[in-house]
């Protein structure tokens, strides 16, 4: 007898997701296998895929090969700066955009998101210039301040979100004497915090993966961030894959934990800011 209460179309629906979530797990699997591996068994053919022994001191020796921990606390550090930078930036631009009327708004909001076509590789070598001159080469400063100062797309969700607020609770403040500040701050703020979450899940994962940019600015190794930290462990002749992917598999944690807390904020900021407005 069928299952009751599923459609036919139901059950192919989830096998299809399911095989789906198989194939894209595939490489986070084959990862955090290998990091338990010996180096000789990474590349035998056929894969093999349980570890016979398991390696368990690959994550410790992952940590002390290379000044792993620092890099974990340098790229802790940019982050949290970067996110709560972002997080004021944005919603001040956004609120603006949305709720203050003043010459030239929307095409200066059009071409403000016109800036998320123009590819970072464009404009690195004027930022290069920049940071040589006044003197921010191998510094953190060149990773944060851009990224802590703009960011189109965060504007955009925020604007959304503040577009659907009613007016009405903006002129009931004005009526009792709040000005512009106190209205952001102690009204507006407090409604989107869902897209507040979700533009902070963004930022960070975005600055914890990012790799071009320190690969650019940053020469000591005591300044390094993760992402450039693992890519010491290739070397011109040869690669230790089983550290790689130990500290890869490290290196995720807190990208996991941020993710599995913030799913929610990240489904509900993407869809309510593209009905809002």
């Amino acid at each position: 007898m069928p299952l009751k209460g599923f459609r036919i179309s139901t059950l192919l629906l989830h096998f299809v997701l399911i095989i789906g979530a198989c194939i894209m797990a595939l490489p986070f699997v084959w990862m955090l296998l290998s990091s338990l591996k010996d180096l000789s068994q990474v590349f035998v053919v056929p894969p093999k895929w349980i570890p016979d022994p398991f390696v368990w001191t690959n994550f410790r020796d992952s940590l002390t090969a290379l000044p792993f921990g620092r890099a974990y606390l340098n790229s802790l550090y940019i982050n949290v700066i970067v996110v709560l930078c972002q997080l004021i930036t944005c919603s001040m631009a956004a609120y603006a955009f949305a709720k203050i009327k003043f010459p030239l708004r929307e095409p200066l909001f059009v071409m403000f998101l016109a800036t998320m076509m123009v590819p970072g590789q464009v404009t690195i070598i004027p930022l290069y210039l920049m940071f040589k001159n006044i003197g921010w080469l191998d510094s953190h400063l060149a990773i944060i301040i851009p990224s802590a100062l703009l960011n189109a797309f965060g504007v955009f969700l925020l604007r959304q979100f503040f577009r659907g607020i009613p007016k009405d609770m903006e002129e009931a403040a004005i009526v009792d004497g709040a000005g512009r500040l106190t209205i952001y701050a102690k009204i507006m703020l407090p409604l989107i915090k869902p897209a507040l979450s979700a533009l902070g899940i963004f930022t960070f994962l975005g600055m914890w993966n990012n790799f071009f940019n320190p690969l650019i600015f940053l020469n000591s190794p005591e300044k390094f961030t993760v992402p450039m930290m693992l890519n010491l462990y290739r070397g011109m002749y040869s690669t230790d894959w089983t550290l790689m992917m130990a500290g890869a598999s490290i290196a995720l944690i807190p990208v996991l934990i941020v993710y599995v807390i913030g799913q929610r904020y990240i489904i509900e900021g993407v869809t309510l800011s593209g009905i809002k407005g």
